[in-house]
């Protein structure tokens, strides 16, 4: 056991390397100039050049990325070009709204997926099973901006029940912060809970299949303790596996939710920094962002060995 979560977390290191520079490169692969499309069409060349040395576009490549590489490791990734803070401070005064946000639609998701699959599996075939489905291809189809709007318009702005923006930090309350993050969470976890929930429903469709379920039912267990405790348990690897492969999901849906809800979360200042072409903030964003997929889906892995003991080796 020890061994294979040792070899799991060194799989890592090549995989944030090449992410790493993947990401200082995206300085040099962006078109045009970007000390020239930084500086704008009023700037002097010296303008330009000033700007050129700050980026240390006018040094080499790889002398530059192993700076680079060496302040990251030692908690710098390097100062904003419009605001002159560095991007470690910045990104801890908008990392509280957007974890926040993830973390309550991925419990959202999950509560809500999982039952509706397993149910849906169940009821193979029947009314409930067609509207699961049909949930899940909705889900799929309608962009998170769209059902944002649908959300504020109804419930904020007809209904008057929850704020139409902004957000509120937690130490305010559990209220007041739960109401700002209702609708934000329900439109960003619509894609989600259908992916999860049409995975959910098939791998349960597969496992209530199987012979030790039908011995099970012939014994006399309760519907109950089959689905949840012995077919779910046998299906949780590929519903693991999509949870976590989901987390692009929430990472890329942050960014469009933020902006239609107007939270002040990593996702707002990604946008910001793109438009400002701060290159050293969306190299920043970009490379936490990176982080957190890459050891979420590092937890996914050790997860398994939870589920099938046979993985370990």
């Amino acid at each position: 056991m020890f061994a294979y979560i040792i070899r799991r977390v060194l799989a890592t290191i090549p995989v944030m390397a090449v992410v790493a520079l993947f990401v200082f490169s995206l300085l040099y692969i962006a078109p045009g100039d970007p000390a020239a499309v930084i500086a704008g069409d009023q700037a002097t060349p010296a303008d330009v050049e000033r700007i050129r040395q700050s980026l240390g576009l006018d040094r080499p490549f790889l002398v530059r990325f192993g700076e680079w590489v060496w302040n990251i490791l030692n908690g710098d990734m390097g100062v904003s070009i419009f605001t002159n803070l560095p991007v470690t401070t910045m990104i801890k005064q908008r990392i509280e709204p957007t974890l926040s946000l993830m973390v309550l639609t991925l419990i959202l998701a999950v509560s809500i997926a999982v039952p509706m699959g397993v149910i849906a599996a169940w009821k193979h075939g029947t009314w409930i099973d067609r509207c699961v489905m049909g949930f899940a291809v909705l889900g799929f189809s309608v962009p998170v901006f769209v059902v944002g709007y649908v959300l504020a318009y109804i419930f904020a702005l007809e209904l008057d029940w929850l704020p139409v923006q902004g957000y509120t930090a937690f130490k305010e309350g559990l209220f007041p912060w739960l109401e700002n993050l209702v609708l934000p969470s329900i439109a960003l976890g619509g894609v989600y809970i259908a992916l999860i929930a049409r995975i959910t429903r098939a791998t349960m469709l597969e496992v209530l299949q199987q012979d030790y379920i039908r011995t099970a039912k012939a014994k006399g267990v309760g519907q109950r303790s089959i689905l949840f405790l012995h077919a779910l348990k046998n299906a949780a690897v590929p519903i693991v596996t999509v949870i976590g492969i989901g987390m692009a999901l929430l990472i890329g849906g942050a960014v469009v939710t933020e902006s239609v809800f107007a939270i002040p979360g990593l996702g707002r200042l990604t946008v910001d920094a793109i438009l400002r072409r701060d290159y050293p903030v969306i190299q920043g964003v970009v490379l936490l962002f990176s982080f957190v997929y890459v050891l979420v889906n590092l937890l996914i892995d050790l997860l398994y060995t939870l589920f099938d003991p046979r993985i370990r080796y």
